[in-house]
């Protein structure tokens, strides 16, 4: 007999286990206690208070978390314009917060592997400070991204004039582009994901332009650690595109550190070479047995100072890499890892280039999130794009949109841990 009581008690353990990890409703569990204890309330007044405490313990439990989106509007003196903040997270605590001024990734917080969770993305705490002066940090850039050469390009016969904002060249949209607008968010969730949808239209010469240009870009985060970044654009003119994410990447967490022991690995047998005013000449120049050969994993810092006239003229790494095709649509382009805190990041694309810059103009004036200021090489980014100055170089990919058609691309940052 006693025997056949421990095995009836043995098996109710079992299918409270099973019920906790598998019933999202606590109801159920709370009925099966109620009847496996066989309480008489009024006589029983120890097993009332042992279900009492386990009633507290299952309140405090969260056997069913799902992807989630919070959203705030945030006090700022931008008025008209309000500041919104959404805040999207996954099932493994991973957290992006994102503004509706120009889509900015205000942070990425990501476990190392030891399970500690930091913000890995330059920027500031206060999202006030976004709508000053600052080098893109998180933020969409368009309609053009990196440069065009002397502000100038030629659509059907006619030239088109822009702002030169980087010395010569036109650079990133111009004086006022998408990373300075605020754009109309829709934040969204459903069992595997959560996100935000951003909309903007831009008006016909906007910035020099051609065209109404309707563009949606829409942050989604995946249960699988996956931060993608859709884009899509619309225009009533032929127009010239091109649109990036300028987030600045820092794995170790602390920004008052360098990212130069980074180890990166990119899949680029050929990057752009560029003239003094980094503007690509037309060359697309072999890797091999150069200080821009990452196709083996290396630090970022390995030959950043290398004697090389293309690494003196940005400074360090400012370039362009032509991503080497693949039948895929999206290509794998670029994996980074930080040996210290175990954080990985592989990045995924459609385009055909990926500029990364290792954030060589930093020059402490700007306050980190992290205490300090940021120093050069504090952050790097991996611009995802159709390469600098398109529109003036015919052997390139073209950046034309012609009414009519719909232009789509999308860009992966998928996060991970490597416990070696």
């Amino acid at each position: 007999m006693e025997n056949c009581v421990k095995e009836k008690e043995g098996k109710k353990r079992i299918y409270l286990k099973k019920l906790i990890s598998e019933t999202p409703n606590k109801l159920d569990i709370i009925n099966y206690l109620n009847h496996s204890l066989n309480l008489d309330y009024t006589m029983h007044y120890f097993k009332v208070a042992i279900l009492f405490v386990l009633l507290l313990w299952l309140s405090s439990c969260d056997f069913n978390k799902k992807p989630s989106v919070k959203a705030a509007v945030i006090s700022t003196s931008t008025e008209p314009y309000k500041m919104e903040h959404f805040t999207i997270e996954n099932s493994s605590g991973i957290t992006i917060e994102i503004l509706n001024l120009g889509g900015i990734i205000q942070s990425i917080r990501t476990p190392d592997k030891n399970g500690a969770i930091k913000d890995i993305v330059l920027g500031f705490t206060d999202a006030e400070k976004y709508s000053g002066e600052h080098p893109y940090f998180g933020a969409i850039v368009g309609r053009f991204s990196n440069r065009i050469a002397e502000g100038k390009f030629n659509l059907e016969g006619k030239t088109y004039t822009l702002a030169t904002n980087n010395g010569p060249n036109h650079l990133h949209g111009g004086i006022k582009g998408f990373d300075k607008v605020f754009w109309s968010a829709s934040p969204f969730s459903n069992k595997n994901s959560s996100g935000v949808t951003l909309s903007y239209m831009s008006k016909d010469m906007e910035e020099g332009y051609p065209g109404n240009l309707a563009v949606v870009v829409t942050y989604t985060l995946t249960e699988d650690n996956i931060l993608k970044v859709h884009y899509q654009a619309q225009t009533d003119k032929i127009t010239v595109l091109n649109l990036t994410q300028h987030s600045y990447f820092n794995l170790s967490g602390d920004f008052s550190k360098q990212i130069l022991d980074h180890q990166l690995q990119l899949n680029a047998d050929q990057f752009l070479q560029t003239d003094a005013n980094q503007i690509p000449n037309g060359t697309y120049q072999d890797v091999a047995n150069s200080p821009f050969d990452f196709r083996t994993p290396k630090t970022i810092g390995q030959d950043i100072a290398a004697e090389n006239e293309h690494l003196k003229i940005g400074k360090g790494y400012d370039h362009c890499w032509v991503i080497n095709k693949q039948e895929a649509a999206m290509v794998k382009t670029a994996t980074v890892y930080h040996p210290k805190s175990g954080r990985v990041m592989e990045v995924f694309t459609d385009q055909p280039g990926v500029q990364l810059y290792t954030g060589n103009f930093l020059d402490n004036t700007l306050p980190s999130k992290t205490g300090g200021t940021y120093g050069p090489q504090s952050g790097f980014c991996l611009e995802t794009q159709h390469f600098p100055d398109a529109p003036n170089q015919s052997s390139f990919p073209s950046t034309v949109l012609n009414p009519g058609e719909t232009f789509t691309s999308e860009t992966w940052f998928k996060f991970s841990v490597n416990n070696n």
